[in-house]
């Protein structure tokens, strides 16, 4: 491993899904290789309702996203000693939370394809935006296995 320098930061989406899985993954490697820290983020929003009245208050959408990113950690990255990983949650629509976070960042990565509602993309609606705004370089990772996920329970 290289020696680990704090400046040096990789950011990665993380939403529970197979892709942003596989993206954390390649961004553990990359850290141990380039002494980089993770800083794994996740972002939650409250869902529309399309004039459905809906109560906020049943529900806790942020204990739902740190759970999931908690999860998602611990099966990826577990407690390896090499690499220091970060959890973030916030609120926000998750390409705008990454390109925000791309700016203390030296590179981004994100998986193609998450829990985005828009099937049939080649590359998902969130990697497109960070591709286009992000302000650092950008890591696209495919999915290594098709029809895989990750087990958040």
């Amino acid at each position: 491993m290289s020696e680990e320098r704090p400046n040096r930061v990789i950011v990665v989406g993380v939403d529970g899904s197979a892709g942003s899985a596989d993206a954390l993954h390649w961004a553990v490697q990359q850290a141990k290789v380039s002494g980089a820290r993770v800083r794994a983020i996740t972002a939650w929003e409250f869902p529309m309702t399309f004039g459905y009245p809906i109560s906020y208050t049943d529900f806790d959408w942020e204990g739902a996203a740190k759970h999931t990113l908690e999860a998602t950690v611990a099966k990826v990255a577990g407690s390896d000693p090499d690499v220091v990983v970060t959890r973030e949650a916030h609120r926000g629509h998750a390409g705008n939370v990454l390109v925000d976070a791309s700016h203390d960042a030296e590179l981004l990565v994100v998986g193609s394809r998450g829990h985005g509602t828009v099937a049939g993309m080649l590359l998902g609606s969130i990697s497109q935006h960070c591709v286009q705004h992000a302000a650092c370089p950008v890591v696209v990772v495919r999915p290594e296995r098709a029809g895989r996920d990750v087990d958040t329970a």
